[in-house]
């Protein structure tokens, strides 16, 4: 392993351990990297979904997705609101786009358009049930496991960045039966300790469009 890798991945894991243990107290710093990194998925994986064109292989799919992406940052930087939205959208996206793509079902519009129904209906479900506070938490705690998970396959299996963009707990999931063992036991440590951390803390729902 060069050193420059070497770098780069002890920062990866680095940043998915504060996500996956502080990501809700950390919550108003990581918005705007999370939402960019949510749209720019969500544009590019719309444009293979809806014309079969594959993840990343055409100009369109990333213009798509770093203008969606820039639209996310922008607005969960400014609205605490949307951002809640963002981050609770991307939970059950991803986590659709996952469990759908492990039982078999091909890509396409199909699993897109089930993918975009559940991830709207979980945070009509958030702001109904005012439940932000632990969408935050299971959000950043599967996210930071993700990000860990990523940066491994990343260096011991040489996965290739944009198959591990399009969903690494999947990715990782299919190679072995221990990463998924590996996803669980770290998720649910975070998701444990970020709630008994942050019993007596609430993040500052501020409005930051009137600091600007």
């Amino acid at each position: 392993m060069g050193f420059e890798l070497l770098c780069m991945a002890s920062i990866a894991l680095f940043f998915g351990v504060v996500v996956v243990f502080s990501g809700y107290r950390l919550f108003l710093f990581i918005l705007p990297i999370w939402g960019f990194f949510s749209g720019f998925v969500l544009g590019a994986q719309t444009i293979d979904f809806l014309f079969s064109t594959g993840l990343f292989a055409t100009v369109t799919g990333w213009v798509v997705g770093f203008f969606v992406g820039l639209i996310f940052a922008v607005l969960a930087y400014l609205f605490y609101f949307i951002a809640v939205g963002i981050i609770s959208f991307s939970l059950g996206y991803g986590a659709t786009v996952a469990i759908l793509a492990w039982i078999g079902l091909p890509s396409g519009f199909l699993l897109w358009l089930i993918a975009v129904i559940v991830g709207i209906a979980l945070a009509v479900v958030v702001y109904m049930f005012n439940v932000q506070k632990y969408a935050i938490i299971l959000a950043t705690a599967v996210g930071g496991t993700g990000i860990i998970i990523y940066t491994f396959l990343a260096i011991f299996n040489g996965a290739g960045a944009v198959s591990m963009l399009n969903n690494p707990v999947a990715m990782a999931i299919a190679n072995s039966f221990w990463w998924l063992l590996f996803f669980l036991v770290v998720a649910g440590m975070g998701i444990a300790g970020q709630i008994m951390s942050t019993r007596s803390y609430d993040v500052e729902t501020n409005n930051r469009k009137s600091e600007v």
